[in-house]
């Protein structure tokens, strides 16, 4: 099989032919159809994440090990099953759960293998969907994506699922009145889609890229705010009517958060989703004063891919704009997007 592989931290990914593995014990073999860019894939790539003050967090110390497949976002076809494995048919697609955890300790026994200390995630710990075939360990992570559009469907793998974990963080805040959202890339675009699905009054989203704005007020934005602008906090709250009581922040750098803790109202929550890297610029005193709750999403489970997939059925949420692109061109596509010109999500096809 042909696979696209990471070698060496900031090096282009390179092309190796592998034997196709024969699936073992609960094991299935799929072909992959379609797979997704993640921004995360960038960090792959470089490594590790700035973790401000100087320090960095090493993806070496956890865990990673090269040579590495990338891609997590992956709709697959049933090719071969393993003697023990069951509940799906070869020849049909399915997506693939990545965050896939060890299966036996507490947290994965009750359901949140994403927060599993002993991961095995697909496409950062162990081979992922930038290949022709891929091996998932048992058929219970394959999803049925029948009445669903492939390219759609492989984003839910991670953006959407982290996403729609981050939204229902919010409670009853999300019908309640106006949220903000920080970035407008896959991220961004993905929650505002399924906002609406979710009944949420609508979202006031900041970001620093003009085409990006326009790109959120054409998926149903209340408002845009630049958020380079001097007077940035004083938009949002205008733009949301007073204070708001939610934040989304799909960036996680130090310019979001500062503007995330001035804008939030008192009792207010901001939920942080992004990982572009910096320390926490929020003084420890005012976090008590306006009795803030600030709460990290890390992915999202199985159990809420399955919710996910039901409500997209159900309240036909339409895609984010997709840029599709062959397997052979994932480098320039991985530049593409770490220079900030990709609107949406790019979706690889072997």
């Amino acid at each position: 099989m042909k696979s696209y592989r990471l070698k060496e931290f900031k090096k282009p990914l390179q092309s190796e032919q592998q034997t196709t593995p024969e699936p073992k014990g609960t094991e299935v073999l799929l072909k992959v159809v379609a797979a997704g860019m993640c921004h995360s894939d960038l960090h792959l790539w470089d490594g590790g994440y700035d973790l401000g003050h100087g320090d960095r967090l090493s993806l070496t110390d956890r865990g990673v090990r090269l040579p590495l497949t990338l891609g997590h976002e992956t709709v697959g076809q049933v090719v071969a099953l393993g003697p023990e494995a069951a509940g799906v048919e070869a020849g049909r697609n399915y997506l693939i759960f990545p965050w896939i955890g060890c299966g036996e300790c507490r947290v994965c026994l009750a359901g949140n293998e994403n927060y599993c200390a002993k991961p095995r995630f697909l496409g950062i710990l162990r081979d992922g969907g930038y290949s022709d075939q891929i091996v998932v360990p048992n058929a219970k992570y394959l999803l049925d994506v029948n009445g669903i559009d492939i390219e759609a469907a492989a984003l839910y793998a991670c953006s959407g699922v982290t996403t729609y974990s981050a939204l229902k963080k919010a409670g009853r805040a999300l019908q309640q009145g106006p949220i903000v959202m920080f970035g407008a890339g896959g991220l961004g675009l993905m929650s505002l889609r399924l906002l609406r699905a979710m009944d949420g009054f609508g979202a006031v989203v900041v970001e620093v890229d003009a085409h990006k704005r326009e790109a959120a007020l054409a998926a149903g934005a209340l408002a845009v705010v630049d958020g380079l602008a001097s007077n940035a906090v004083e938009q949002i709250i205008d733009a949301t009517g007073g204070p708001p009581q939610v934040l989304i922040d799909f960036v996680g750098s130090e310019q979001t958060a500062a503007l995330s803790f001035l804008s939030v109202s008192k009792g207010g929550k901001i939920i942080m989703v992004g990982l572009f890297g910096g320390a926490a610029p929020w003084s420890l005193p005012l976090i008590t004063m306006k009795a803030v709750t600030i709460q990290g999403n890390y992915l999202g489970n199985l159990g809420e891919l399955v919710e996910l997939l039901n409500l997209v059925r159900q309240r036909s949420v339409p895609p984010i704009p997709i840029t599709s692109a062959n397997l052979d061109d994932v480098n320039l596509m991985l530049d593409t997007l770490r220079a900030g010109h990709i609107v949406g999500r790019v979706v690889l096809k072997p």
